[in-house]
């Protein structure tokens, strides 16, 4: 697609007709023009907008957007939607039917917009003058689009030139008197909106990043912030947007749009939500810079700013000049898209239709065993949202939703609409909503004063909502496929997240961060060690991190639910008893009503109070079931009088489900990783030796995710008679089989070497028993040694070095040189031939022994190798062997940027210099 937009200009229009007939112009190339009507208007084009399609399918949806978007910049939102419709069937007959590009052109106008289709295939009958013009039939599938514009443009076209055909229409703005745009009627006093002393308006300019640019005095006085705390802020670090997965716009897509209504809330310098309703329109400034300015006000005062609902003047009656239904009217009109807005229209219309004090809607769970209040006005059940209320209330039909009831007076039967109790209301008639027989909801209203309906108004709201069950099942639907598409989105995201980590306690952080706020405002997750355990809580999380503390304190002073294994949430009432308690304790400690001192308490009511609000909404809890036991629960919370709706509580017991599977696979990972971890301990020396006159370090890296127990040890022990044993080895592979062997080598080394045996005696006694493990048995590379420090400051050293990397000893003038020689493995052949060789190491000197985990440390195809260790050691001279060793592991980890692949031991001996006088 190609596009050009040009401001401004003179209109082309009228195009020359000479004196022709309205239905046929000659041109040079003896083709024709069709125009069913040629009147034009002497406008001035105040915009244009280009756009060129290519003929493919997808291009019908994308000329749709381009009008769209074209008109809404302009700001011609009354007349989009026909214009999107006429361009749609004029671009698909283009690029669908004649399989050509199609063109199409837009001009802006005072009055209104013209809109130009072309497409690029001119072999076509031309229309005759004076024979009848057929437009085809609406059935087809194709050759809709001039029906369509005889049916909704102001003024429509064809012309036909040698290269294109071009269709036309012109859509005028509807007039509106000067200074009018919606009117209600003259009220008494008594009827008008309630509102505060002074309505407050808060006005805040957005910039096109969403920070704040101007705050304005109500708004300080309204949220609390100043000015300055907020300007260059982002709106949505205030905004607490009641979001739902898959459903609803987000607070950045809102400020994105060119105009939008709606409630939110907005979070004050005291951290407490105010829902506040907006209107938004964006904007832009003399530069063509973009900004949105929102208009809010208290959401029970948004009558200030909600735009009345525009009803077209044919529809305010009848043809016989008798007034219409106002509920027939709303049914009249377009629905809303989102179910809420749908919902709550409907019952603010039955509530004024039947003249009664307050209206509900509430819509039956999918076994149709229970009703969601999802709408209401007039009624404190506004904040208990989702609350829910058997279908079957009590026995016969006055009990029932199902049916239709009239109450005249519901004092004498307390409880037959639960979610009156407590209102005040006495007089009440309830309808259900049936499509096709099933209950999909129930409308009711009520009013304070008793017998106030009849069987007459029952049939009348029965009548509308006949009418409108239809609508709000197909808006129910609607969300509840978005609500799905957004669920499964949500889970395949919490599933990567899940098995990306099997670290027990972020993946507790994870359960509780997925749920919050998203499902939830506040989860707490317990855990059970094993069957004989309590439920322990393990985890608290709050979507205002102020009030993290005062839950977890809250529920760490009631008693954890108890771990029922069934599945599916459950209420739990405990944490909002216990907190209602608590805020009430405080409140009469804090009045000084206990007889305590009020002083010292009253600080602490506001974290109370806070608390109990926080989790003084429902809760439910989901058991975690892994492997058929129960490893814990996962508790989600409300703050006061909000209630989950039942969609989101399957969807966290999905969520359950795949976090509990988690949980046991990171306790089972833990638990074996404390295992290798315990025996990979066992397998190396509790410590190393104090050994007068020889300095000893040793430094340890094991490879991998401690799991796997390594074939790497080292080990120096005192033999007798101040001689002392060390050995550096490395067993073939990991695991339990390369643990065996360690062990054995290990422990068999101490114990041969204080038998007095010599070295070559030692390992060969060793190689026999590494062969008589049979198939567990491993190779083992091995350097032994023994070591005597003498009198004059040096030490006497004999070692053994089979199939071990070369000891290196590094002498006081930087030389480095091998300090063995090679000799055969262990755990190979039978009859090993092994000697020793003798080294003394002078003071200054130092013995490094290393296991191939150092020398065969790779970058790509570099490997450190034994010349490259030798270098580094080279560089080592003076130092203490503490320091010599951290250098080369320094160097070792250094030569290469990816983890240790295997594990490293470093065992350095020094022969301290002599001291000077």
């Amino acid at each position: 697609m190609t596009t050009g937009v040009i401001p401004g200009g003179h209109n082309p229009e009228p195009r020359p007709t000479g004196e022709l007939m309205p239905q046929q112009r000659h041109d040079p190339a003896g083709q024709a023009s069709l125009h069913v009507d040629t009147r034009t208007r002497s406008s001035v084009i105040t915009a244009r907008a280009a756009a060129s399609f290519e003929p493919v399918g997808r291009s019908v949806a994308t000329a749709r957007s381009f009008v769209r978007d074209t008109l809404q910049g302009w700001g011609f939102a009354d007349i989009v939607d026909d214009a999107v419709v006429l361009t749609s069937e004029l671009v698909t007959n283009a690029v669908v039917h004649a399989g050509t590009h199609a063109d199409v052109l837009c001009l802006r106008t005072e009055d209104g917009v013209r809109i130009e289709v072309a497409d690029r295939y001119p072999e076509r009958e031309v229309p005759l003058q004076g024979s009848a013009v057929n437009m085809g039939s609406p059935d087809r599938e194709g050759g809709r689009g001039l029906q369509l514009c005889a049916a909704l443009a102001t003024r429509w076209g064809v012309e036909y030139t040698p290269t294109h055909k071009n269709v036309w229409f012109q859509l005028d703005l509807p007039e509106r008197p000067v200074g009018t745009r919606a009117a209600g009627p003259s009220l008494p006093a008594d009827l008008l909106p309630l509102a505060d002393g002074r309505v407050r308006v808060a006005v805040v300019q957005i910039d096109r990043k969403g920070s704040v640019t101007a705050w304005n005095e109500d708004a300080e006085e309204l949220f609390g912030h100043t000015s300055a705390d907020v300007t260059g802020k982002p709106l949505t670090d205030l905004a607490a947007w009641p979001h739902t997965p898959g459903t609803g716009t987000g607070i950045a897509e809102a400020l994105q749009l060119s105009r939008w209504e709606g409630s939110y809330g907005i979070r004050g310098a005291d951290g407490r939500v105010t829902s506040v309703y907006a209107s938004h329109l964006r904007v832009r400034d003399t530069g063509g810079e973009p900004s949105t300015v929102c208009l809010l006000v208290r959401d029970h005062e948004r009558a200030v700013l909600q735009t009345p609902l525009r009803v077209p003047a044919s529809d305010t009656g009848g043809s016989d000049g008798q007034s219409t239904d106002p509920f027939e009217v709303f049914i009249g009109s377009p629905a809303p898209d989102d179910l809420d807005g749908l919902l709550q229209r409907t019952v603010e219309r039955a509530r004024d239709m039947l003249d009664g004090d307050s209206a509900f809607l509430l819509l039956a769970t999918d076994d149709e065993t229970e009703l969601e209040v999802r709408a209401s006005t007039g009624l404190p059940s506004a904040r208990q949202r989702f609350a829910r209320v058997p279908v079957e209330a009590g026995p016969g039909r006055y009990g029932s939703a199902r049916m239709p009831a009239v109450h005249e007076d519901l004092t004498a039967v307390p409880g037959a609409v639960p979610l009156l109790a407590g209102t005040g209301m006495r007089s009440v008639v309830t309808v259900p909503l049936k499509v096709e027989g099933r209950l999909t909801g129930s409308l009711g209203v009520a009013a304070e004063g008793p017998a106030r309906y009849s069987n007459e108004e029952a049939l009348r709201l029965q009548f509308a909502a006949d009418r409108i069950a239809l609508a709000v099942e197909s808006a129910r639907l609607g969300e509840l496929e978005r609500l799905r598409r957004g669920s499964l989105s949500f889970l395949v995201e919490a599933s990567d997240l899940l098995a990306g980590t099997l670290d027990r306690d972020q993946t507790l952080a994870l359960m509780a961060q997925m749920t919050v706020p998203t499902l939830a405002t506040w989860c707490a997750v317990y855990t059970i060690a094993d069957q004989a355990s309590e439920p322990y809580l393990s985890y608290v999380l709050h979507e205002d991190e102020e009030l993290i503390d005062g839950i977890k304190s809250l529920l760490s002073k009631v008693p954890p639910p108890d771990p029922v294994p069934t599945p599916g949430a459950r209420v739990w009432t405990a944490p909002g008893e216990h907190a209602h308690q608590a805020a009430l304790r405080s409140s009469m400690r804090s009045l000084g009503l206990t007889g305590g001192p009020t002083r010292q308490v009253s600080s602490g009511i506001g974290p109370t109070l806070a608390t109990a609000s926080a989790v003084g909404g429902e809760t439910v809890v989901l058991p975690l079931v892994a492997r058929n036991r129960v490893i814990g629960m996962l508790t989600l919370g409300k703050p006061t009088d909000e209630h989950f709706r039942q969609e989101i509580l399957e969807l966290a017991e999905d969520l359950s489900r795949r976090a509990a599977l988690a949980l046991d696979n990171a306790r089972l990972y833990s638990e074996r990783t404390a295992i290798s971890q315990a025996l990979q301990r066992s397998l190396l020396p509790p410590g190393t030796p104090h050994i007068d006159g020889v300095e000893v370090e040793v430094i340890y890296r094991a490879a991998g995710e401690g799991n796997e127990v390594g074939g790497d040890f080292y080990d120096v022990f005192p033999i007798s008679d101040g001689a002392y044993g060390f050995a550096i080895g490395d067993v073939c592979g990991t695991g339990p089989n390369a643990a065996a062997v360690t062990g054995l080598a290990r422990h068999a080394l101490r114990l041969l070497a204080r038998e007095g045996l010599s070295g070559p005696a030692v390992l060969e006694r060793l190689n026999s028993a590494i062969l008589d493990e049979g198939s567990r048995s491993r190779f083992l590379t091995l350097l032994y040694g023994e070591m005597r420090p003498q009198e004059d400051g040096s030490a006497e050293m004999k070692v053994v070095c089979a199939g071990h990397p070369l000891p290196l000893r590094l002498r006081q003038d930087g030389t480095v040189e091998a300090a063995a020689e090679p000799q055969p493995l262990l755990g190979v052949i039978e009859d090993l031939e092994l000697y020793e060789q003798s080294v003394t190491l002078d003071p200054g000197d130092v013995l490094l022994c290393v296991t191939d985990g150092v020398t065969e440390r790779r970058e790509g195809t570099r490997m450190l190798g034994d010349d490259g260790l030798a270098d580094v050691l080279t560089t080592c001279t003076g130092l203490t062997a503490g320091a010599v060793a951290a250098r080369i592991m320094r160097a070792v980890e250094r030569f290469a940027s990816d983890a240790p692949s295997d594990d490293m031991a470093i065992l350095a001996m020094r022969v301290p210099g002599l001291q000077k006088d």
